[in-house]
């Protein structure tokens, strides 16, 4: 059996400090993130999807947007988020019809500022952005 490189997605998680250790700066992540991919993943995958792993929202975001940030590497880095793309538009739903709204525009923005960080263009004041 062959497996074609190039035919072929990733899905990971990002290289991350212990519990007993401080927590580490996105820059930190995306750096040990980056190191370990590029000792073991062959540059003909295209892409690798990142899952959020437990983070908030906000840090999967940073997280994201510090790996596009890093300068070259040979894949496309996306996300795959279930968690911390839907937990901002739960929380604004809270069950309630009437919220439905404010819950859409919730998972819009968070879509939007994930879109931003795969390509490294994310400012954590743009969460502040309506």
């Amino acid at each position: 059996m062959t497996i074609q490189e190039e035919l072929n997605a990733t899905i990971a998680d990002l290289v991350q400090p212990g519990k007993e250790s401080g927590k580490a700066t996105p820059e930190q992540v995306a750096e040990a993130t980056l190191s370990v991919f590029r000792r073991v993943v062959p540059a003909a995958v295209p892409g690798i999807f990142f899952l959020s792993g437990g983070q908030t929202p906000e840090e999967s975001t940073e997280n994201l947007n510090a790996l596009n940030s890093m300068g070259y590497h040979p894949w496309e880095l996306s996300f795959s988020y279930g968690r911390a793309l839907q937990e901002p538009a739960q929380k604004a739903w809270a069950g309630k019809l009437e919220n439905a709204g404010s819950a859409q525009a919730a998972m819009k923005k968070r879509a939007r500022l994930n879109g931003l960080a795969r390509s490294g263009d994310y400012l954590g004041s743009m969460e502040a952005d309506n």
